[in-house]
């Protein structure tokens, strides 16, 4: 998804390397070197792919958290003019903790922005934005039928998610977050999305009436 920073170890035959560790060390602690040096490679190589799936859910929490404000929902979903926008979050914790953080201190239309997660027995129809992970691609099929029609702006991360009934799903591009939506699957489910952000998005799947 994202180019890896990654450490190579280069021994060629004539190299001032190779000869030093011909002529310093034995077989066998040449051997434990290399494989300490390659060990330390895949070690930055999983801490470079930490930092940009870190960076890549810091940017999706933003947009996440901006979408509620380009979305507008039936008022009656709403038991008081200062009921909370509430994001259900089907994912790891660590994806959790982020749109948490971003989230705090954020509303949309004069209302709060609440980050709860939503375990197997929770029911989804219960939040007003629901992210599903790509980790949780086991859960898509089930959440997607389980809030069908129902006032729920449904985000994903996965390539068949729209096709499912999923309304926005994100997709990298040139190590670009962007997004594509489904303004029919939004419309059947009572919810209306800004043209503001239908204009931005990557692509629009389907048509709505």
């Amino acid at each position: 998804m994202h180019p890896l920073v990654a450490l190579e170890v280069h021994s060629h035959k004539g190299g001032s390397w190779g000869r030093w560790a011909r002529r310093l060390l034995p077989r066998t602690a040449r051997a434990g070197l290399l494989a300490m040096l390659l060990g330390a490679g895949l070690v930055a190589t999983c801490k470079a792919q930490s930092a940009a799936e870190a960076l890549e859910y810091r940017i999706k929490a933003a947009f996440v958290c901006k979408f509620a404000s380009y979305v507008e929902w039936p008022a009656q979903v709403f038991t008081r003019p200062d009921s909370p926008i509430v994001i259900g979050v089907i994912g790891p914790d660590a994806v959790v903790d982020e749109l948490a953080r971003t989230a705090a201190g954020l509303s949309a239309d004069g209302r709060s922005l609440v980050v709860r997660k939503l375990r197997p027995a929770d029911p989804p129809a219960s939040a007003h934005v629901v992210y599903i992970a790509h980790s949780e691609e086991s859960r898509l099929a089930e959440t997607l039928a389980a809030v069908k029609n129902q006032p729920v702006l449904v985000v994903t991360e996965s390539n068949h998610a729209l096709a499912l009934g999923s309304m926005i799903n994100f997709i990298v591009v040139d190590d670009k977050v962007r997004f594509d939506i489904a303004p029919q699957a939004a419309e059947s489910s009572r919810l209306r999305i800004s043209a503001r952000l239908l204009g931005v998005a990557r692509t629009l799947f389907g048509k709505a009436s």
